[in-house]
């Protein structure tokens, strides 16, 4: 049986596509067809069941897949261990974010990363926060950078940096002409707010239910673009990270004030698989995110972020103290 034929059979499960997943390995779709067809005979058992649109995994299927994952990813991290004991400056980094940790920001800190290890090659993808989850779950991604990050079995979460919240207006709205605002005095302003189930919004809505604040929500989105566009028409005002209104407050196209009386911020965190060894490119990119997000860290996690090349001094995260980057790996 050969690894790649493993290789094939896990892109298919987790991209759901037979079409997808030969694309990816470079081979026909009849041949990933075959492939399959091939793993059922030596086995003898059904792996997926056709019958279906979509697709189904069988009971045999779902087992077969979750241990060649493993295989797969075991002779994936070897071949990176190997490759870097020849040369520790080189590596391959996949990185999948959310669009709105900035993507000038992150294009600064990935040409900062390779002028500091030149031969490494970094891959940055911008997804929707439930598919960087997916992607780095699955394997696809090594680092995952979100918001209100969220561990689970399979994942760490690692602090990265926290962003405060301000209020969001348009640049002839009668708030412009303020410095700071009370969420009091948001009491019956049109809002565009995010969407509803989504990590964000459940906190600011919870914030602003402490403050007795009944804002009347004109708009949803899904997306903090998709928000500002929307206050620059006129629909209304928002609650929104500050670091993602430079360019509008740069331009003039948006105004924004701080919050009085009130500490709203929105984590970001940097996520990955917890039985895959980091490789140290990956260990030297957090590094780099952490020591530039140091000065807005802020009490236990700014004195127990910091990151070095072997691994992470000892912080507190979620009720557990990592002390390495391979002790994250393992821990629960």
């Amino acid at each position: 049986m050969h690894l790649r034929f493993l290789k094939i059979f896990c892109d298919i499960v987790d991209l759901h596509s037979f079409s997808q997943a030969a694309k990816l390995n470079g081979v026909s779709q009849s041949n990933a067809s075959q492939v399959v067809h091939t793993l059922e005979q030596q086995m003898g058992v059904e792996l997926i069941d056709r019958s279906k649109r979509p697709f189904v995994l069988t009971a045999e299927g779902a087992r077969f897949q979750e241990g060649a994952r493993v295989i797969v990813q075991r002779y994936d991290d070897l071949v990176h261990e190997i490759r870097e004991m020849h040369d520790s400056s080189a590596g391959r980094l996949t990185i999948a974010a959310i669009y709105s940790v900035g993507m000038a920001h992150m294009s600064i800190c990935t040409r900062e990363f390779l002028a500091l290890s030149p031969k490494a090659h970094v891959r940055l993808e911008y997804l929707h926060p439930d598919r960087v989850y997916e992607v780095v779950d699955q394997g696809h991604a090594d680092l995952g950078l979100v918001s209100y990050p969220e561990e689970s079995h399979s994942l760490v979460s690692l602090p990265w940096r926290s962003e405060p919240f301000v209020v969001a207006c348009h640049p002839h709205h009668a708030f412009s002409k303020q410095r700071t605002v009370t969420l009091e005095q948001l009491n019956h302003e049109p809002y565009v707010a995010f969407q509803s189930g989504l990590k964000i919004r459940e906190e600011i809505d919870r914030t602003l239910a402490q403050h007795k604040a009944r804002v009347r929500v004109a708009q949803e989105f899904d997306n903090i673009e998709s928000i500002k566009r929307a206050i620059e028409i006129g629909t209304g005002i928002s609650l929104l990270p500050e670091p993602t209104l430079a360019r509008e407050i740069e331009t003039g196209s948006l105004a924004q004030l701080r919050l009085e009386g009130v500490v709203l911020e929105r984590p970001l965190g940097i996520i990955h698989r917890r039985d895959r060894k980091l490789s140290e490119a990956a260990c030297r990119f957090i590094q780099l995110l952490q020591s530039q997000a140091q000065p807005q860290l802020s009490g236990t996690i700014a004195a127990q972020a910091s990151v070095v090349a072997d691994g992470v001094k000892p912080f507190v995260l979620n009720g557990h103290t990592n002390q390495s980057f391979e002790e994250a790996a393992t821990l629960r």
